[in-house]
């Protein structure tokens, strides 16, 4: 999409020199810097957040267990 812009004579000189640093256009830059401010403002998604499990009891695992093992889990927890 074709826009126009208000840009500071500065930034819009730099964004020149950046674009020729990474042999890219000027509208390439501009559209990655708005990426990258629009994806660091974004807050982050609650399903991908990673709460901690609940520890009831003593804390930490019981020696020997291995989570990875779900048979040698379901051996101790039906044994306990």
């Amino acid at each position: 999409m074709r826009t126009t812009l208000t840009i500071q004579d500065s930034l819009l000189e730099a964004a020149k020199r950046c674009a020729l640093e990474k042999k890219c256009t000027v509208s390439a830059v501009v559209e990655d810097a708005l990426r990258t401010c629009m994806y660091e403002q974004r807050p982050p998604n609650p399903a991908q957040a990673a709460e901690p499990w609940p520890v009831y009891g003593k804390s930490g695992l019981q020696a020997g267990v291995d989570l990875r093992d779900n048979a040698n889990l379901l051996d101790r927890m039906e044994t306990e």
